[in-house]
């Protein structure tokens, strides 16, 4: 399984049902080192699956903790995750606040 931090729209029901086909079990961890903006979504897939035109995306930077979910997930689950993400995003493997790892969107 490989375990990805979400701070976003990966936490939503209905883009969890849509890109999973599941609703996904996470657990509370926060990540540091990273500035919250917004971006706006143009791809017709993301918009429909969220229904939201303006997304978070993280930037590294000296900000407050950024509480989210680690979701574990299949391969198969993580390049579906890397589908929605589309080009807005860049994966990256990163540290969180608990001491272990995980994948998480950052701005592309």
């Amino acid at each position: 399984m490989e375990p990805l931090f979400s701070y976003g729209t990966l936490q939503l029901d209905q883009v969890q049902r849509r890109q999973f086909g599941r609703l996904l079990d996470g657990t509370d961890d926060v990540l540091l080192g990273y500035v919250i903006t917004e971006i706006q979504i143009r791809d017709p897939a993301v918009l429909d699956a969220s229904g939201i035109e303006t997304h978070l995306a993280l930037i590294p930077g000296d900000g407050p903790p950024i509480p989210g979910k680690v979701f574990q997930l299949t391969p198969r689950e993580l390049a579906a995750a890397d589908v929605y993400e589309s080009e807005n995003y860049v994966r990256v493997w990163t540290p969180l606040a608990s001491g272990s790892h995980a994948w998480v969107y950052l701005k592309a």
